[in-house]
C-alpha cells in the first residue's frame, strides 16, 4: 500500500505543445501531485509562455526537468519545432527512469506529422521505444473495463495480412503473456466472420494455430479465439472478457474509444521501463482554449503507479 511518504516520481513527457498536452498538466497537476511526483520534462521559458497563453499561474510545486529548445507555440498548427521538442521531452523522461531518477514514464500525446516535418522517422512513442530498447514493445490501450492489445499498429490496411504468420503471433502472445500474467485474452479473427471457414479468407487457421501453441506452451487456455470481430464487443460478449487482441489499430480502437473515449490510457508492454499514456491525441481544435479533459492523463498516472507496485 502506497503511503504519502513513498510517492514515485512519474516523469512526464509534455507532449506538442502547440496542443492539449500542457494545458492537462497544470489543470490535473493538484490530483496528480497527491498521488506521485511528478516531474515535467518542460523547461522553464517554455512553461511560462505557455501558462500566458492559458492565464494560468504555475504551481509553486511545479516541478520541472530543463529541457534545452525554446520556439514560439502557435497553438492548433502543425510545426517542426513543436515536434522536435516533444520528441526531446520524451527521450529526456525515458533517460530519467534508466537513471533511476524516475519510476515510470507519462507521456502526453505528439503529432506524427509534426515528427516527421522535425526529420524523425518514427510513427509514435511505441515505435520509438521498440527501436530504442531493440525489444517487442506491446501497445495495449483502454481502461479497467477494456483493454486491447494491438498485434499491429500504425502500418497501411492494406499491409495488415501480410503480417499474420505463427511465428510473430505465437512471439506476440507469449510476450503478452510474460507482460501480463494468467489474463484472459480474446483474440479476434482478421476477416468478415472469421474468414467463415475460409470462404472469406484464411487468416484464421494461422491465428488459431499460433493460440493453440501458445496455450501449450503457457499451460493454461489464456489465449481464445478466433473471434468473429464485429461481436466480440458486444455487451454479452465482454461480459466474459475484458482483454483483447485486435488484428489492427482500428479493429480494436474504434470501439474502444466509442465506449471508453475520455477514460482510457495506452500503455507500453514488454519494455524495461513503464510507460503509459493519455489515449488521445493533441487536439488541436481546442488547445489553449480551456476546454482539455484530464481523465485519460489522471488514469494514465494511476495505472503507471498501478504497474510500479
Amino acid at each position: 500500500m502506497q503511503n504519502s511518504f513513498d510517492k514515485k516520481r512519474i516523469a512526464v513527457s509534455i507532449g506538442d505543445l502547440n496542443g492539449v498536452g500542457i494545458e492537462i498538466a497544470l489543470k490535473a497537476h493538484k490530483k496528480i501531485s497527491a498521488l506521485c511526483t511528478p516531474v515535467y520534462c518542460i523547461n522553464s521559458y517554455m512553461l511560462h509562455q505557455a501558462c500566458e497563453l492559458l492565464d494560468i499561474e504555475i504551481p509553486s510545486d511545479f516541478e520541472i526537468f530543463e529541457v534545452e529548445g525554446s520556439f514560439n507555440i502557435r497553438e492548433g498548427c502543425v510545426d517542426r519545432d513543436a515536434g522536435k521538442y516533444s520528441y526531446d521531452s520524451f527521450m529526456s523522461a525515458v533517460k530519467l527512469c534508466e537513471d533511476k531518477k524516475a519510476d515510470a514514464v507519462v507521456t502526453m500525446p505528439i503529432h506524427k506529422e509534426a515528427w516527421s516535418l522535425a526529420g524523425l522517422h518514427y510513427k509514435g512513442h511505441t515505435d520509438l521505444l521498440r527501436d530504442y530498447f531493440k525489444k517487442d514493445a506491446i501497445m495495449m490501450l483502454g481502461c479497467d473495463k477494456m483493454f486491447v492489445a494491438l498485434y499491429t499498429e500504425h502500418i497501411p490496411l492494406r499491409e495488415v495480412a501480410s503480417h499474420i504468420t505463427k511465428k510473430g503471433l505465437l512471439s506476440f502472445f507469449l510476450d503478452l503473456n510474460r507482460a501480463i500474467p494468467n489474463k484472459r485474452f480474446a483474440v479476434l479473427g482478421l476477416n468478415p466472420h472469421a474468414g467463415d471457414n475460409g470462404v472469406l479468407g484464411d487468416e484464421e487457421r494461422v491465428i488459431e494455430e499460433a493460440i493453440e501453441d501458445a496455450n501449450e506452451t503457457i499451460g493454461q487456455e489464456l489465449f481464445v479465439g478466433a473471434i468473429v470481430p464485429d461481436i466480440a464487443f458486444t455487451p454479452h460478449f465482454r461480459a466474459s472478457f475484458t482483454h483483447f487482441v485486435a488484428m489492427y489499430h482500428d479493429q480494436g480502437l474504434a470501439p474502444l474509444k466509442a465506449l471508453y473515449f475520455d477514460e482510457s490510457i495506452n500503455v507500453s508492454l514488454n519494455l524495461p521501463i513503464i510507460r503509459t499514456s493519455v489515449d488521445h491525441g493533441t487536439a488541436f481544435d481546442i488547445a489553449y482554449k480551456g476546454k482539455a479533459n484530464t481523465l485519460s492523463f489522471e488514469n494514465a498516472i494511476k495505472s503507471a503507479i498501478n504497474f510500479i507496485y
